[in-house]
């Protein structure tokens, strides 16, 4: 099976973490960038990789910064995607005023660039489905790491957007999420780790990697019933057709 990360965070040992995710058949990974800063780490990443792309985006908890100068990056040729932006209103360690002004921006960066936008909403999701109608919702859009429920997936495929599923749906409290996966189609479904963080079960409170997006994958297919094969087949597909990478990095 061949598994696409679609989600990840690569840090200074991000060769060790591509080889072994190679190494477990993952065949894409795309490291997400938080601020300006960190956008650039991830752009140098992944031109290391020929099976590494980057985003460059500003996390709503670096929103009080601004976004001046993510224009800029997003002619890089290894960026395939504006974000990770959105809502956080569990922590608010920007105020909310500036997480929608920066999420607003980027919504526009999105759409005046034509790439995709990658979401971050947390306890913000009337919110977020607000401001993605008043500002227009880019043609790929993906909610990275969801976390609702069925009526959040329905709103957010109502819009046209993508779901991405982390580790969580591997967690047992996690019914409402396995339930949001089941109402998912397969051909709107995406595969995370958002490595280092939240790790699946059995890693469950270890570093996460890419390596284990395959755990991931089978928690979806569980979700779905559908097989790990298939799922594994399409959210690859899925996912270099939402990045623009197909022929890429294939066999």
């Amino acid at each position: 099976m061949a598994w696409f990360d679609n989600h990840c965070h690569l840090g200074d040992d991000a060769d060790e973490m591509v080889a072994r995710a190679r190494a477990g058949g993952v065949v894409g990974m795309v490291t997400v960038g938080c601020d300006l800063a960190d956008s650039r780490a991830a752009i140098v990443r992944a031109s290391a990789h020929d099976d590494v792309w980057a985003t460059a985006g500003v996390h709503p908890h670096e929103a009080s910064h601004g976004v001046e100068g993510l224009a800029d990056l997003l002619s890089e040729p290894k960026v395939v995607a504006v974000g990770e932006a959105g809502l956080d209103f569990h922590y608010d360690h920007s105020p909310r005023d500036a997480q929608r002004d920066v999420f607003a921006a980027q919504i526009g960066l999105a759409n005046a660039h034509d790439l995709p936008l990658v979401i971050h909403t947390r306890e913000a999701w009337e919110e977020t489905f607000v401001l993605l109608d008043a500002e227009g919702i880019p043609e790929r859009t993906v909610f990275h790491c969801f976390t609702g429920g069925p009526d959040e997936a329905l709103e957010g495929l109502a819009r046209g957007a993508h779901l991405s599923f982390s580790g969580i749906i591997t967690f047992r409290t996690a019914d409402d999420l396995r339930a949001a996966a089941a109402v998912c189609p397969l051909e709107r479904a995406m595969v995370e780790t958002d490595s280092p963080y939240l790790a699946p079960v059995p890693h469950r409170g270890k570093a996460n990697e890419p390596a284990h997006v395959a755990l991931v994958g089978a928690a979806v297919a569980e979700a779905m019933g559908r097989t790990p094969d298939e799922v594994a087949e399409a959210t690859t597909a899925n996912a270099r057709a939402f990045y623009g990478l197909e022929g890429h990095g294939q066999a």
